[in-house]
This record gives structure tokens, C-alpha cells and sequence, in this order.
């Protein structure tokens, strides 16, 4: 079968999709259902990567689909540029297949060809060592065009078995320090001489990135989290002329008084902090730790607050979108799902909190990670809620849009036109 033909075949799940919702583009689609149904790579596919050209898998702090760390490509680049954050999946669970034709990486599904994809490219800093020998791709890592920081790659929820029930960062913490000699804490300076390195690639990077675990200590709970990304922020601040600089945080639901000295005291210009489902009762099942320190009530007030402090546009909160489909509380439907999912995404557009969605990917090693996901259509209609909240409420989504993250279908969307007029 010719490629071309192959392109034009009908009736394939993702043409009927695009069919459905011609205002969303076809490559938004795909990437969609790529994040929702994973990726297997092929034999010749891996053999395609060169780590010397090519990111490969290893440094991020959540695991993947199949459990494995593996010499894989770290993820996959679209022709629009844009990036799909990509989960190996076993095959027998029906993932896309990224495979080599006429000598280059294809995304193939059922055995047609969709779409040439790229694999991302390696910054020159990831060949270097830092000055604790350790690989400077382990303290800092990249997407195409953000540098990540994940400072701790621990949540203290953990300590009591509390942690969220889609997340993996315990297991993955064990096997990147054991297989992948990956520090579980990171130094501050060595971080910032490694961010400084990074920027020597000039135009590469538009934005610098930062999360890790929960931290409960300190005199009030989590001063010690915020002691800690200050330090860390503080010593990237020193490779930059003005003292904001892009940047992103996604941490904790902080205290007003702990968000004012994040903000007055380095240089960051956004906050996130995740709320991972938009429902009380849900809240309090899937994300237990949170639901002890903080609830759900006070997660939603606290970011309200934040926006006093960054600004409208400035502050969202993630969903991890399909958790609240399942197991046995979930959501009836995806009908039901949606309706009340974005009726509280509203209450908090209109109080200045943009939300974003991510494509949940269930983990093995995870409470959840014997459910399926939600359909493609669900997430659809998600994102383009989620975006119309965005126009609505002329909230930009900048910081974290498909150049600065490239994790979410609906920010994906603001691409497309402004999101009011003058």
C-alpha cells in the first residue's frame, strides 16, 4: 500500500473523529488520542534513535505505561511543531505504533499510516557532566522548548500512604535512582550552573520549568517546600538580567503569605497547582494527602488567591482528566462527567484560575491503573470546553501553552486565534 493511499483510507477511528469536530485540527485529534492510548515503538523504530542526536527515555518524574525504563525516545514531534508527552504502552492494549517508513519515524494505527513524527532532539548540555559528576540531563532536563526542573522526586502524602491514586513517583523514584543514577534532591547551585549551561544554546529554550513532590514540613506546612523552591529559583535567577524571568511552578496549594514570598523573592511569573479533579467527593478518594492537609475547599481558595498575587492568566490549575470516570464512584457518564466538570471550571475562570486538562494515563503501579481512560470524544469535548472557558473570560494561557509545555489539548487550541477581540 502506497503512503498516500494510506492517508486517504476512511472509516480509521481518528478520521471519524475529525469528521466529528471539524473546528478542532486534525493534528490536535491525533495528539489527543495518542496521549489517550500510548505508544509502542517498534524494533526499528528504536533503532532509528541516536542518543547523541536524540532525548531519550529516563529523566522524567513519573513512570510509563508498560512499567519499564528502556532505552526509547523521550517522546514525539508533530510537523505543526507541537509536542505529544507520549507513554510506552504494552501492545496488547492497542496503543498507536511508531514505526520507520521509507527509512523515517511514522505514528501507524492498525497498520495505516497517519502522520511522520519526529523524535525530540537532544540539547548540546545533555552530553555534559555537572561538577558532581553527575549527567547535567539528570538535573536538568528538556522538552523541545522548555528546561524542566524537578528539584525532589518525592511526596512526603506517601509517608502514610496517602498519596494520589494515579500516581507513580515513589516507584519511579526507586527505579531512576537505581537504574538511571538519578539524585532523588537536587542541589540549588548545581541546578543553576546546569540551567546556565543550557542557555548557552541560544533561542533554544522559551521558558524554564519547576515541580517535584509535596513537602509537609516546616514551622507552617510546606514553608519547607517553599523554602526550597526559592533557593532553587533564586539560584536560576542568577543566569538571567531581570529578576522575573518565564517560568512556571506547579507545587502546592500554598498559604497567601507563602505565595507572597514565592513571588517577591524570585523570579517566577506563574504558579499552577494541581487539583487533579474538579469534585469534592472524587477529590477526597483519588487524592487522599491532599484532602488531609489541605481539602478541597481550601485547594480551590487558595488558588482564587493566588491570582492576587500572579494575575489573571497566571494561575491555573491540571486536571488529570478521565480519573473521574473511574472505579466505582466515578461519574456515571461522560455526559454527567463533563457537566459538572466544567461547571466548576467556570467558578473558577471567572475568579481569575484557568484550568487545563492532561490525557490520564493509567500506570501500573498505581491504585487506578486497572481502569481504561476516557473516550477520545470525551477529551474533545473537554478540551474545547475548557478553551471556551479561556475565551469567555479572556484568561491567556501563555505559560502554558503548546510552546511552553505541549502536555494539554486544550491550550493547544488557544493557538488557533486570539482569545477576544479588542
Amino acid at each position: 500500500m502506497t503512503l498516500a493511499l494510506a492517508r486517504k483510507i476512511p472509516g480509521t477511528p481518528l478520521e471519524d473523529a475529525v469528521r466529528r469536530y471539524p473546528d478542532v485540527p486534525r493534528l490536535i485529534i491525533l495528539k489527543t488520542d495518542v496521549q489517550r492510548r500510548g505508544v509502542h515503538y517498534t524494533e526499528e523504530a528504536v533503532s532509528y534513535l541516536d542518543p547523541e542526536k536524540h532525548q531519550t527515555t529516563g529523566t522524567h518524574i513519573f513512570g510509563t505505561r508498560d512499567g519499564v525504563i528502556a532505552l526509547r525516545p523521550e517522546s514525539l514531534l508533530l510537523r505543526d511543531g507541537t509536542s505529544i508527552i507520549t507513554t510506552p504502552t504494552p501492545p496488547e492494549e492497542n496503543p498507536y505504533v511508531v514505526d520507520l517508513h521509507d527509512g523515517r519515524p511514522w505514528l501507524f494505527d492498525a497498520g495505516v499510516a497517519l502522520e511522520e513524527v519526529d523524535y525530540w532532539p537532544a540539547p548540546a548540555f545533555y552530553a555534559k557532566d555537572s561538577s558532581s559528576g553527575v549527567p547535567m540531563k539528570n538535573i536538568v532536563s528538556a522538552r523541545p522548548q522548555r528546561l524542566n526542573i524537578f528539584p525532589y522526586r518525592y511526596c512526603t502524602f506517601w509517608n502514610n500512604g496517602k498519596g494520589c491514586a494515579f500516581c507513580d513517583i515513589v516507584t519511579q523514584l526507586k527505579k531512576g535512582s537505581r537504574e538511571l543514577k538519578i539524585p532523588a534532591r537536587l542541589d540549588p547551585v548545581e541546578v543553576g550552573a546546569v540551567i546556565g549551561e543550557a542557555l548557552k544554546e541560544e533561542g533554544r529554550f522559551s521558558t524554564v520549568f519547576l515541580t517535584s513532590g509535596s513537602i509537609v514540613g516546616g514551622s507552617r506546612p510546606f514553608d519547607d517546600e517553599i523554602d526550597y523552591y526559592i533557593a532553587i529559583l533564586k539560584e536560576v535567577g542568577k543566569n538571567f538580567r531581570t529578576h522575573k524571568f518565564p517560568s512556571q511552578l506547579i507545587g502546592t496549594a500554598f498559604e497567601k503569605e507563602q505565595l507572597k514570598r514565592l513571588y517577591a523573592e524570585t523570579g517566577l511569573t506563574s504558579y499552577t497547582s494541581d487539583i487533579e479533579v474538579l469534585n469534592e467527593e472524587l477529590f477526597n478518594q483519588h487524592c487522599p494527602g491532599k484532602a488531609e492537609w489541605i481539602g478541597y475547599r481550601e485547594w480551590k481558595k487558595r488558588l482564587v488567591d493566588a491570582v492576587e498575587i500572579f494575575g489573571p492568566g497566571r494561575v491555573n490549575t491540571g486536571l488529570v482528566a478521565g480519573i473521574e470516570l473511574a472505579g466505582p464512584h466515578g461519574f456515571r457518564s461522560e455526559d454527567e462527567a463533563l457537566e459538572r466538570t466544567l461547571s466548576e471550571a467556570e467558578d473558577l475562570a471567572r475568579q481569575g484560575v484557568s484550568t487545563v486538562l492532561i490525557v490520564w494515563s493509567p500506570r501500573p503501579d498505581t491504585a487506578l491503573g486497572a481502569y481504561k481512560n476516557a473516550s477520545l470524544d470525551y477529551y474533545i469535548r473537554l478540551a474545547r470546553g475548557l478553551h471556551a472557558l479561556r475565551v469567555k473570560y479572556r484568561l491567556p494561557i501563555e505559560h502554558d501553552s503548546y510552546r511552553n509545555c505541549g502536555n494539554h489539548p486544550d491550550t493547544d487550541l488557544s493557538r488557533l486565534l486570539p482569545l477576544w477581540e479588542e
